[in-house]
């Protein structure tokens, strides 16, 4: 069922009992206005990444059922896909006990300019590419990933990393 964005409201928190068992919609955004949002792979379960969600990048999400998400960084609301085509297909939205948090499950499709299906700017398929790895007196990151699924200099070719130092 398609909904238009304007028509997306959100349920008044009312009581812990209507949030936690009840069927009205009423997520709880922090003090800044955003809510954590894992998003997950449809036909693999892989996570693919962790952002957050404004309420008007929610409306869209679930209106136009493509992924919008809140850049902390860049402040703005984006499109994923917009720019290399990996666009996050929404197949379902679920979210947690108290309603502060979301999950996205997405397909995913190829990037515009070459590649296999992937979701992370990096050119890996997930944004969680690497695990933490405990030495006898050290950490060290390890990829999970052997390869990347696109060249990300060919996709994003002119525009700024959006990872900051």
């Amino acid at each position: 069922m398609k909904i238009k964005e304007e028509d997306i409201k959100f349920t008044q928190r009312s009581s812990v009992q209507e949030i936690e068992e009840g069927t009205s919609f009423s997520p709880k955004f922090n003090a800044d206005g955003l809510l954590p949002c894992i998003t997950v792979e449809y036909e693999t379960n892989q996570i693919l990444m962790f952002s957050y969600l404004t309420e008007e990048a929610l409306k869209k999400s679930i209106s136009l059922k493509l992924a919008h998400y809140y850049s902390r960084s860049r402040n703005n609301i984006w499109l994923k896909g917009e720019i290399s085509g990996m666009k996050h297909f929404i197949e379902d939205i679920f979210i947690d006990d108290d309603q502060d948090s979301i999950i996205y499950v997405v397909r995913l499709n190829e990037p515009s300019k070459g590649g296999k299906k992937a979701s992370c700017h990096v050119g890996y398929k997930s944004c969680f590419y690497r695990k933490i790895k405990v030495k006898e007196k050290s950490i060290e990151l390890e990829f999970t990933e052997k390869e990347k699924s696109f060249n990300p200099d060919i996709i994003y070719d002119g525009i700024a990393n959006p990872t900051k130092i």
